[in-house]
């Protein structure tokens, strides 16, 4: 059975008229669900895609199934469904307004200790690298010479400054040590940047998927992002996006991950990298480029220069860490730009941040001594890791589509027709496995079709994620964790 609605264009109303909302819900299929369901599935995809903004009010159950040509009972029912899952809310005396339905699960997660039994795939982050240990004894004969000092380094300590530059320096970048100021992770890199250069109201260009943190550190600073889609099926095509957002937006900063864009695992073609760059500059952006994912190269693809390299004059500020190439323990991250803009930012941090350990500073410089060998097996590892899930991925849920990245940690998959992200971390949870919503990374509703999958866990825990998927991404969920709201997720 289908009710056969046109589809119209995306309304920006606070209040929706009943034949508008049906027009927008369009065809409502039933397919051996009651109709009511179909309803509230119709009406949540709407809300999904951003028709219907978050405080919208829905129109009255009676004005509504009039304009569908249903009963009253089967819109209530409707309505009742939008409630029970979150995406609506009924306010006494004054109607359903639309909700933003609760985030998925991060019990057990960064939030709390691990828990036995709990499959933790809400962040992609793989464990500690075997060369770790080795540089922490190494770290520790290093740090003893610095002991008779205070112990502050504001912008780093000059062997580790050196030790980036150099790195820079050898993929092409030339850099010096003032060049770099060392922060506690990459999401401290993030907010220092975004807190020098970001004001209130000051337009964002971001692709769109991203890295959650990234969208919250702009709402923090009360900056506006502009989404620009990216797809790692033709990512270059990002190139003419962004051109086009950036004459009608007119930003001031952009926010950039061109190499295995998380959770998309889009990765900008050599060209590709160099038009965009030169793009950004044409327009006056400064650029934001996010590399924490650059050196996770699989499959023997090339490896490019640093983005702005080849474009002089570039405002490019890089951020990179030690989170994925070593471990997310190691609170080590750095961000790399000309010296004016740097000296802007040390004035930043340092009225916040005395100093990053001295010790992990040590310990990061001895892991650059053999970083060659720890991206190697690193990457031999993510291989192993990212074709296992692939397999057991296309064995088990043969009908989510996915591309499998040339290099990253995840992959960022397109769920069946008519199933959202939101139920599936429900049901999930319901059996201990705990993943992070496609919604997480968009703004607004968006991609509520969408779920990211990290290949950073042990490899018995990637077959019976994929089983559990298997097994509740249909039906209704059961007895299991509660659904909290993941206040992290990398």
């Amino acid at each position: 059975m289908a009710i056969d609605r046109k589809q119209t264009t995306v309304f920006d109303a606070a209040v929706f008229d009943a034949e508008t909302l049906a027009k927008l819900v369009g065809v409502i299929e039933v397919d051996g669900q009651p109709l009511y369901r179909g309803i509230a599935d119709g009406l949540r995809r709407v809300i999904a895609d951003g028709s219907i903004g978050t405080g919208s009010r829905l129109p009255p159950e009676r004005a509504l199934s009039h304009a569908l040509g249903v009963s009253r009972v089967t819109v209530t029912s409707a309505y009742r469904e939008l409630r029970e899952k979150g995406w609506a809310e009924a306010v006494h005396g004054a109607g359903t307004f639309v909700a933003s339905p609760a985030e998925e699960t991060s019990w057990g997660t960064m939030m709390h200790p691990p828990s036995a039994g709990v499959l933790d795939f809400v962040n992609a982050a793989p464990e500690a690298s075997p060369f770790l240990p080795d540089a922490f004894a190494a770290a520790i004969g290093a740090v003893d010479s610095l002991l008779p000092g205070h112990g502050y380094a504001p912008t780093g300590t000059q062997a580790l400054r050196t030790a980036i530059a150099a790195r820079y320096t050898v993929r092409g970048l030339p850099t010096s040590p003032e060049q770099i100021i060392v922060t506690a992770g990459a999401g401290d890199a993030a907010h220092l940047v975004f807190e020098t250069f970001a004001r209130p109201g000051n337009r964002v260009l971001i692709e769109h998927p991203t890295y959650p943190g990234a969208v919250e550190v702009l709402d923090s600073v009360g900056a506006v992002p502009v989404p620009v889609p990216i797809d790692a099926a033709d990512p270059d095509a990002f190139v003419d996006d962004a051109d086009r957002a950036a004459r009608q937006n007119a930003p001031t900063l952009a926010y950039l991950m061109p190499d295995f864009s998380n959770p998309s695992g889009a990765r900008l073609s050599e060209s590709g990298r160099g038009r965009l760059s030169a793009t950004m500059a044409r327009h006056g952006i400064v650029t934001i480029v996010d590399e924490v994912a650059a050196d996770l190269v699989l499959d023997g693809s090339p490896s490019y220069e640093p983005f702005g390299a080849p474009t002089p004059g570039t405002a490019t500020i890089s951020i990179g860490s030690f989170s994925k190439t070593v471990w997310g323990g190691l609170r080590v991250g750095w961000v790399r730009s000309d010296v004016e803009l740097v000296s802007r930012m040390a004035r930043t941090y340092a009225r916040r941040q005395l100093s990053v350990s001295i010790f992990e500073q040590a310990t990061a410089v001895h892991l650059l001594d053999s970083f060659d060998d720890i991206l190697a097996a690193r990457r031999t590892w993510l291989l192993g890791q990212r074709d296992l899930l692939v397999s057991h991925m296309r064995a088990e849920l043969p009908d989510w589509d996915f591309r499998i990245p040339d290099g990253g940690l995840s992959l960022w998959c397109s769920l069946p027709d008519g199933t959202s992200t939101q139920d599936v971390v429900r049901r999930a949870a319901s059996r201990n496995l705990l993943l992070a919503a496609g919604t997480r990374f968009g703004t607004g509703y968006a991609f509520d079709d969408k779920l990211r999958v990290p290949f950073t866990r042990p490899s018995g825990e990637l077959g019976r994620a994929v089983r559990i998927l298997a097994e509740t991404s249909s039906g209704a969920a059961g007895e299991g964790h509660p659904v909290e709201p993941a206040e992290l997720v990398v």
